[in-house]
């Protein structure tokens, strides 16, 4: 699958937004060690704190698929371009990935997708 691929994927699932609070949709597609695919969207609690991002919940969706492996993700949002994971998504991704250098986190800017590393994005990342 192409990254311009898995970005029409968050941009479709991004519609699926549950985001009455904030405003901010996001739509998140992640690329499997095994070549699958899984999307994600954002939805929001009126306890904010029990919201959950798009990047999570694709990232959710794999494991309930049983993967343990991803290799990529892109990350979508109508209301802004280049939409980054914040900081617990990065920690995330962190956890599911092979390493920070080979994964790339791809997102929207204009007409155009950018690809950054998730080294780029989380240097000194935790690890156990």
């Amino acid at each position: 699958m192409t990254y311009e691929e898995l970005m029409q994927k968050a941009i479709e699932v991004s519609k699926n937004s549950y985001s009455p609070y904030s405003k901010f949709a996001v739509g998140a597609c992640v690329l499997a060690e095994s070549g699958a695919v899984y999307q994600g969207c954002n939805f929001e609690n009126g306890s904010i704190g029990l919201s959950i991002c798009a990047e999570r919940n694709a990232i959710g969706s794999a494991i309930a698929n049983g993967e343990k492996r991803i290799k990529a993700i892109a990350i979508y949002s109508p209301n802004q371009d280049k939409c980054f994971p914040c900081g617990a998504c990065r920690q995330v991704i962190h956890e599911f990935c092979e390493t920070d250098e080979g994964f790339d986190v791809i997102v929207k800017d204009g007409d155009n997708i950018k690809v950054y590393t998730l080294a780029a994005l989380l240097p000194e990342s935790f690890t156990l």
